[in-house]
């Protein structure tokens, strides 16, 4: 499976994982704090930051009751669809300047639309890929705009049935993507790693022939570095500048040096995976040393017979391998040997 290019970034088997960092709405509603988000996605590795571009006029109606309210002990404590949604976008004013900072520091910024009209947006922006986020993947049309744009697109796969990422996966190729991503997902928030489920990431590769990855919504590193020994290529995870401060979706966001181990330990996940491989590599060589081989460890006269109590199998191993102890034992010395030599034919 051919690598993707994203700009100067590739994404594929033969690369480390592409670490994405989504900020959603832990910038509680501050441009500056936003900046910061990016500043610290990037000191810490990552290859891409990613935000949601919605509005809350997009996302629902401005109603509290019925359908659009929402329990009183929902984690996010908003009465309202509404009220949830206009803490948590991220002004589109703010887009060009959060861009402008990824630029800046070397990493990728790009976004989930939510819309049609906020692809239109992001186009206008010159955005380099898509994210569809899981709840968004049956909306079809959503999927066919993205995916006219010809550019990479990856989608969180979430709640969907095979049947329905089947429906999105077609829809986006038939439209015009020819670089796609799925994500496992497990919808809630936080996850727990009993329904993270992530054997489904090869799974996902056979059935649809494509890259595949995680979005994390588990606390901690063990999901996401599980993922890439399964051929994860992608690791999605939130990121909040401190879980104490809150934000709309802090409680379930890693905290910078957190990412930063995540970046660190995906990578030696990555290359700990190397290849099928048997016997002696090059970083084993000195190791042979210490081997069990045979030694002589008594005196012997030529012509005296072998026995257990003059040769053994010890360390080093620079002598005959212990499997020829029974070969040996009974035969004669063809020389005087001291204790401590190495057992050789020659020697038999």
């Amino acid at each position: 499976m051919n690598s993707i290019v994203i700009k100067d970034k590739i994404i594929g088997g033969d690369h480390p994982p592409f670490i994405i960092a989504e900020m959603s709405g832990n910038h509680n509603q501050s441009l500056q704090k936003a900046l910061e988000i990016v500043e610290k996605a990037a000191s810490a590795g990552v290859h891409a930051l990613k935000l949601q571009t919605y509005t809350a006029d997009t996302m629902t109606l401005d109603l509290s009751q019925g359908d659009f309210s929402l329990d009183e002990n929902n984690q996010w404590n908003h009465s309202s669809l509404y009220k949830l949604y206009e803490q948590a976008h991220t002004p589109w004013e703010w887009h060009q300047p959060i861009f402008d900072r990824c630029a800046e520091l070397g990493i990728l910024g790009f976004s989930s639309p939510f819309d049609e009209t906020a692809v239109d947006f992001l186009e206008s922006l010159s955005v380099p890929c898509y994210k569809i986020a899981s709840f968004e993947n049956t909306d079809l049309p959503l999927i066919r705009k993205a995916a006219k744009t010809g550019k990479p697109l990856i989608i969180s796969t979430g709640m969907a049935t095979v049947a329905e990422i089947d429906e999105a996966v077609r829809t986006a190729r038939e439209s015009g993507c020819s670089d796609l991503i799925l994500l496992k997902c497990t919808s809630t928030y936080p996850a727990t790693p009993e329904y993270s489920n992530v054997r489904t990431i090869p799974h996902l590769k056979t059935l649809f022939k494509c890259h595949t990855g995680l979005s994390d919504h588990t606390l901690g590193l063990g999901a996401a570095v599980a993922s890439v020994a399964l051929g994860a290529v992608v690791i999605e995870k939130h990121l909040t500048l401190s879980r104490k401060e809150g934000g709309v979706d802090s409680a379930f966001s890693m905290e910078p040096e957190e990412l930063q181990a995540l970046v660190d330990e995906s990578k030696r996940a990555w290359e700990a995976l190397g290849e099928v491989s048997y016997g002696q590599t090059a970083s084993e060589s000195s190791s042979r040393q210490y081997r069990r081989t045979l030694y002589v460890v008594q005196d012997v006269k030529a012509g005296e017979v072998f026995t257990k109590k003059n040769i053994r199998a010890i360390r080093p191993g620079y002598g005959l391998p212990s499997k020829y102890m029974d070969i040996i034992l009974g035969k004669k010395a063809a020389a005087d040997i001291k204790k401590g030599t190495p057992v050789s034919w020659k020697l038999i």
